[in-house]
């Protein structure tokens, strides 16, 4: 079976060391990982952003011969950032996810699913940033691609939407077969909805494997300097004084 995503030799200058990664299979594969730690530096690599080392490959294809139209069917790319200065309708934001010939019903389905069918018409650059944010992400979704890459799809988003997100990712990877691969703060979420986890340190991959081991074991407090006690998050407890126990 040709891997989703085949990705060799990655790397960007000062950002990215060398990096190789493999998704086999349709699934939600989360990066995690500190500021800087090389999570947007994975995800401008393999979409081709920064001139990046490297080689890549979605089903079996390099998407950096084809044209924009035969991309935006193989992988979508959402930035962080959500600034939109276009003057133009979230329904034609979205459009502009769509390639050439697209069905028309297209639109209408991600204004559905993202609750945006009441914005349709709306100029996105006055609408609020949750709002923004959930149109940017409908237009990453519209074409149907076969990898999403998502750059912190989940901020700005209020806590019902976080998780509306992360279970219609889920149905994309199941139903649709897409593979989805996104950078994400929230360790919880992470958990709980990934079926992979990669952490990211120093501009290089750290770990990659089964989400709850990860997060239970060594990697999270040497990476993030956290630990988690009495069921949350904690810095993680300084070393004890010797002198107390004199």
């Amino acid at each position: 079976m040709t891997p989703r995503l085949d990705a060799t030799g990655l790397g960007l200058a000062g950002r990215l060391e060398e990096t190789d990664l493999l998704i086999g299979r349709p699934q939600l594969v989360c990066l995690v990982g500190p500021n800087g730690s090389g999570k947007t530096s994975l995800l401008h690599a393999i979409a081709g952003i920064g001139s990046p080392r490297g080689e890549v490959r979605i089903d079996g294809i390099d998407p950096a011969g084809l044209g924009p139209d035969a991309r935006r069917r193989l992988f979508s790319y959402l930035p962080a950032g959500r600034e939109a200065a276009w003057p133009i309708s979230a329904r034609d934001a979205i459009a502009l996810g769509l390639p050439a010939g697209a069905q028309a019903g297209a639109i209408a389905a991600m204004l559905d699913a993202l609750d945006l069918t009441g914005l349709a018409g709306r100029r996105i650059d006055r609408l609020s940033t949750g709002e923004r944010s959930r149109v940017l992400i409908a237009r990453a979704l519209a074409a149907q691609p076969r990898l999403l890459l998502l750059d912190e799809p989940a901020a700005n988003l209020d806590p019902l939407w976080q998780l509306r997100l992360m279970e219609r990712l889920r149905a994309q990877v199941r139903e649709q077969g897409q593979a989805v691969l996104l950078a994400i703060h929230d360790l919880d979420l992470a958990g709980r909805y990934a079926d992979r986890l990669i952490v990211m340190h120093g501009g290089r991959i750290a770990a990659d494997g089964e989400p709850a081991a990860l997060l239970a074991g060594s990697h999270i407090p040497a990476v993030f300097g956290i630990e988690r006690r009495g069921g949350a998050w904690r810095p993680l407890s300084p070393p004890a004084d010797p002198r107390s126990s004199r």
